[in-house]
């Protein structure tokens, strides 16, 4: 018996020096926490030493640093140490170079930009800085100095990736040539900012230059500004019409600078002048009455605001750094289109959008034709979930919504003619197809551009649509308010097409079907923001398709 558990014991033994052989129970190095010199003229050496130590223990914890922050770009850390044999490069004998401050202070004002200060090691840099700067003991203490300088080259390659390529991934309609600084890039940027002494200009100069951009911009600042000083509390999402609501409401609006009561009698005028102007300053449609919807954008934070916006700034960076000289932009939160033209916008309109269940895609293409009274093809996902249940229920369906059946041959079909009971989506060998007219849901005119999801802008039929606040309310396509300013446009270039605008008046008089081909291809993006800058104010839409939880999400905000 003794001899079993001897062997058990030996073998337990054994399995114990596998298992710490294998790296279980494997201790990640640490840095020293503080290393006082005795002489300041020591301190550079000993910082040397403990910045080696630093980029040991990266190496060691697989990327993560003293913070619990991961590197932004762990061989190129190490690379720009080695040049100089992991010499001090933001300070030299206990003091720090003009570089530092800089990029100390960019760090703290990175949301102004659309980013978080806790993204690049603000809260450990700080405490660093504020010891440095107060109190001698520490200006002695070789590991914080270290712990500083490795901190300061990491934040400021993360902030130059993103103020450049942007902090959300790469998308499909991300139009950059590139996505990325290489390592060589990334290092050679930081020593352009140190041999300036600022990292300011440096950081500036990668951001994009776009009118939109730089309207999100100051359209933040100045919210920041507004909204500084102002304090709220949170509101019960239950809407009830009593008194007791109503006064916390008003409370609300007071606390924002949205109503003043002072000296005015509180009753349900006030209340309702007060959420109006809530409302109209956050794009909500002002009707005065504090439901759920206003509810819940009042008891959002200030900073919560400024991360919509924040969101919607790297949506520009993952543009190119110009764009063309003409194009179209359809902006799908705000329900605009937009026509750009030597950078100015020539034409403005409102448009009707995918519903959240039937979304308008996000992409990129350009202008190749408009039609006059198009027809409509019906796409099959709409006859299988829209029109063959009710064609089954009564074929007279059909001509009430002025639709023909064409064959494979491209034939008109008698519906009365076909027992649309054995039709299914297996078995459909017909085409649904609108004839063109006022009645068509095409409208008069359709613009066409290539793209996989055989989306395309167009008149409609139902106009008095566009009146909404709300206009996700398409299969997918684009409906566009202005269509015939938009095509009276893209005729008024003699590089566009070889018509006239006249022309194209009278064949709309006449009810002409016509195809306008376009000699030149207007580039087309559909966009997504739902923040935007106008005349220095920041203007919120909603997320309609859910797509900013989706960024900001990535982009821990």
């Amino acid at each position: 018996m003794k001899y079993k558990i001897l062997i058990f014991s030996l073998l337990c033994g054994s399995g114990m020096c596998l298992l710490l052989a294998c790296g279980h129970g494997k201790k990640h190095a640490t840095p020293k926490k503080k290393q006082i010199v005795a002489n300041i003229r020591q301190l550079d050496e000993v910082v040397k030493e403990s910045i080696t130590e630093r980029l040991s223990a990266i190496q060691d914890n697989d990327g993560v640093m003293e913070d619990s922050l991961p590197a932004f770009r762990p061989q190129a850390l190490q690379d720009f140490y080695k040049e100089k044999e992991n010499a001090s490069r933001w300070s030299k004998d206990g003091v720090p170079n003009a570089a530092a401050a800089t990029l100390i202070d960019a760090i703290k004002q990175a949301e102004d930009v659309g980013l978080l200060p806790a993204h690049y090691h603000e809260p450990a840099l700080n405490t660093a800085w504020q010891q440095l700067s107060s109190d001698p003991a520490a200006k002695k203490d070789a590991a914080l100095w270290a712990r500083m300088d490795v901190m300061l080259t990491d934040a400021f390659m993360r902030m130059a990736s993103d103020l450049r390529f942007g902090a959300a991934p790469r998308d499909s309609v991300t139009l950059k040539a590139d996505s990325l600084f290489t390592d060589a890039q990334l290092t050679a940027k930081l020593h352009q900012a140190l041999e300036q002494g600022e990292v300011t200009s440096l950081l500036h100069d990668l951001e994009p230059t776009h009118p939109g951009y730089v309207a999100l911009k100051e359209g933040i600042r100045s919210f920041k500004e507004k909204y500084a000083a102002y304090h709220w509390d949170t509101l019960p999402l239950n809407y009830t019409d009593t008194p007791a609501f109503r006064l916390l409401v008003v409370d609300r609006l007071v606390q924002s600078g949205h109503l003043d009561t002072t000296g005015k009698v509180i009753d349900s005028t006030l209340l309702k002048t007060g959420v109006r102007a809530f409302q109209k300053e956050f794009n909500i449609y002002p009707d005065g009455v504090p439901g759920k919807r206003t509810v819940m954008a009042m008891n959002r934070s200030t900073h919560d605001w400024v991360m919509q916006a924040a969101v919607n700034l790297d949506r520009w960076r993952k543009l190119p750094d110009t764009l063309p000289r003409t194009y179209i932009m359809v902006n799908l939160p705000g329900y605009t289109l937009q026509v750009v033209d030597s950078g100015e916008v020539k034409l403005e309109s409102r448009v009707i959008v995918g519903t959240p269940r039937t979304r308008t895609p996000i992409l990129n293409s350009y202008m190749t034709n408009f039609m006059l009274y198009p027809y409509w093809r019906v796409p099959y996902s709409i006859v299988f979930k829209e029109m063959l249940p009710a064609i089954k229920k009564n074929v007279g369906y059909l001509a009430a919504k002025n639709l023909e059946v064409i064959d494979a041959s491209g034939n008109a079909v008698d519906p009365s003619t076909i027992d649309w009971s054995k039709l299914s989506k297996g078995n459909f060998p017909y085409v649904l197809r609108q004839m063109d007219g006022l009645d068509n849901s095409l409208g008069i005119m359709k613009f066409n551009f290539r793209n996989k999801y055989s989306v395309y802008l167009h008149d409609t039929n139902n106009r008095g649509l566009f009146k909404n606040s709300m206009r996700a309310m398409s299969h997918g396509c684009v409906r566009v308010q202005q269509w015939d300013s938009l095509a009276q446009y893209l005729v008024a270039s003699p590089d566009t097409t070889n018509h006239k605008g006249d022309s194209v008046r009278v064949w709309i008089e006449r009810e002409e079907k016509r195809q306008v081909d376009l000699t030149r291809r207007i580039p087309i993006y559909f966009r997504y923001f739902t923040a935007e800058g106008k005349e220095g104010t920041l203007v919120f839409y909603d997320d309609i398709y859910g797509e900013d939880k989706v960024v900001r999400k990535q982009m821990k905000l």
